[in-house]
């Protein structure tokens, strides 16, 4: 399925044209998942941005700590859900359901994680991330003791600040340039793989 839509409101380079660093992860994405999500090719459009912004996702994402793969991926599909970013939503939602075999967990996550089948932990670990998405000044020590409480270290608590304050970042930028989310993330993780 084609979509006349562009990708970005603007220019999205040839990747023959990109510097060789930007190029390679592109390609090694590629190969990896099957396709090139369209961040990569969208973000390309300025280099160095392109790896500040790769870099910082790395650290906060696929480091080690007490938030799973999977509950980092559950702060970035609630908080996107409330910054309106589609192509956030969409492309961590089908990561996501990929990382839980969740089918219904990103959806609900995105509309509204009070009623998500979620665990108290991961109910607290999301609640803080709102508070830091939507009123961050607000934050208190009580926030703080209500994650502890949860088992929650305060590494684990930078890291939920900072995950949601990134893509909050992220989401700004998406919906600015307009970037529009791969048709291929809207089926991943949906039904069980056939045998």
């Amino acid at each position: 399925m084609t979509h006349a839509a562009p990708i970005s409101r603007y220019p999205v380079p040839d990747l023959n044209a990109l510097p060789d660093d930007i190029r390679t992860r592109i390609l090694e994405v590629q190969e990896k998942a099957g396709f090139v999500p369209n961040v990569f090719l969208t973000l390309a459009h300025r280099p160095d941005e392109f790896r500040a912004f790769f870099a910082y996702h790395d650290a906060l994402m696929l480091k080690d700590g007490g938030l799973s793969k999977g509950e980092r991926e559950m702060i970035v599909v609630a908080t996107s859900g409330a910054n309106d970013c589609l192509y956030c939503v969409v492309a961590h939602g089908a990561i996501l359901r990929i990382y839980e075999k969740a089918p219904l967990l990103a959806d609900q996550l995105a509309v509204n994680y009070l009623k998500a089948d979620i665990t108290p932990r991961q109910r607290a670990m999301l609640a803080f991330a709102m508070k830091v998405c939507q009123q961050a000044g607000a934050v208190d020590d009580a926030d703080f003791d209500a994650l502890r409480a949860q088992g929650f270290s305060d590494e684990d608590i930078w890291d939920i600040a900072a995950i949601t304050a990134f893509f909050g970042m992220s989401n700004r930028i998406a919906n600015v340039i307009s970037m529009r989310p791969n048709d291929e993330f809207f089926l991943m993780g949906r039904v069980p793989k056939q045998k």
